[in-house]
C-alpha cells in the first residue's frame, strides 16, 4: 500500500487493498438493522451479524460471507452513499465527508487495540444474532436514525 494513502488520495483513486485497509473493525456495519417502512426511519440494534467474530470484531468468513448470509452487502464507493446508517466515526464516511481518520484508527494510531480501549468498536456490547429471537429484536434497538437526518 502506498505511505499514507488516505491523506495522499481520494477515495476514487484507492486500490483494492487500500479502500479494504480503511475499514476500522468496529464492526458496526455488521450490526442488525431495521427501515420502517411507514416512515422510512433506520433502527440499529445491538444485535451482530451471527458471522461476526464480536472479540476482534472482524467476519468470521469473509470470504464466503455473501454465499451464507445473502442479505450482507458490501460497501463500495458506487454504493457509499446508500450506507446513510454509518456511524460519524466511520473512515469511509469521514473520508467521502472530507475529514481525516480519527486518531485511534488503526492506520494513523499503528494499533488496532486502540478502538476497543477507547470503546468505538461493538467489542463491548454487541451479541450474536444467533443468541436472539427475531421476535425479540425490538427490545435490542440501541439507535434510531430518522428519515430526515440521513446524510
Amino acid at each position: 500500500m502506498r505511505d499514507r494513502f488516505w491523506e495522499r488520495f481520494s477515495l476514487e483513486e484507492l486500490t483494492r487493498q487500500e479502500w479494504e485497509a480503511l475499514c476500522d473493525g468496529c464492526g458496526k456495519c455488521c450490526l442488525v438493522k431495521m427501515e420502517d417502512a411507514d416512515t422510512g426511519d433506520v433502527a440499529t440494534l445491538n444485535v451482530a451479524c451471527r458471522l461476526l467474530d464480536i472479540g476482534s470484531c472482524r467476519c468470521s468468513d469473509y470470504e464466503n460471507r455473501f454465499e451464507k448470509v445473502p442479505e450482507c452487502t458490501q460497501l463500495s464507493l458506487q454504493n457509499l452513499d446508500e450506507f446513510h446508517w454509518l456511524p460519524h466515526s466511520c473512515a469511509y464516511r469521514r473520508l467521502a465527508e472530507g475529514r481525516k481518520l480519527a486518531s485511534w484508527h488503526p492506520l494513523r494510531s499503528g494499533d488496532n487495540r486502540r478502538l476497543h480501549e477507547r470503546r468505538m468498536s461493538v467489542r463491548h456490547f454487541a451479541v450474536s444474532e444467533a443468541d436472539v429471537d427475531e421476535a425479540d429484536y425490538e427490545a435490542h434497538i440501541i439507535d434510531i436514525i430518522p428519515l430526515d437526518e440521513r446524510r
